[in-house]
């Protein structure tokens, strides 16, 4: 693990929450939508750690079951890894699960997994290679 790449917070409404994080912080967001994840995001660049919030597309979104069960608040800890397969390898054989079988394409294009909770004492924990899934293919060959 290099380094912590952002902490993400689940909200009701990232209007209400953007206008609360902007002056809390002093820096404007970048916003992006994530179709593939079912969530719009506000991303607050805080000196290479990032602070995203991630508000829910539609009732089927994993953020909406997770602000009807648990409320607003961390959502997850975003780790930089160096490389997102050999991680996922490694954490596999030492019996670490992850929720995911191939990454996905997360904020910003980025290729991502998830490590579950049950194994991490109960925090969601993504890894994302800081590489773009295009950039991660060229990399591959």
């Amino acid at each position: 693990m290099k380094q912590i790449d952002h902490i993400a917070i689940a909200v009701n409404s990232l209007e209400e929450s953007i206008k609360v994080y902007t002056s809390l912080l002093g820096v404007e967001p970048e916003l992006e939508t994530i179709t593939a994840e079912k969530v719009n995001t506000a991303v607050y660049d805080l000196d290479g750690v990032s602070l995203e919030l991630i508000e829910p597309i539609g009732d089927d979104s994993p953020i909406t079951k997770f602000l009807q069960k648990k409320g607003e608040g961390l959502h997850h800890v975003c780790l930089k890894v160096d490389s997102l397969e050999e991680t996922m390898t490694e954490l596999k054989e030492k019996g670490i699960d992850i929720i995911d079988e191939t990454p996905k394409i997360g904020a910003g294009g980025t290729k991502i997994v998830f490590i579950h909770p049950k194994s991490t004492g109960g925090v969601l924990f993504e890894l994302n290679s800081g590489l773009k899934k295009k950039d991660a293919d060229e990399n591959a060959d």
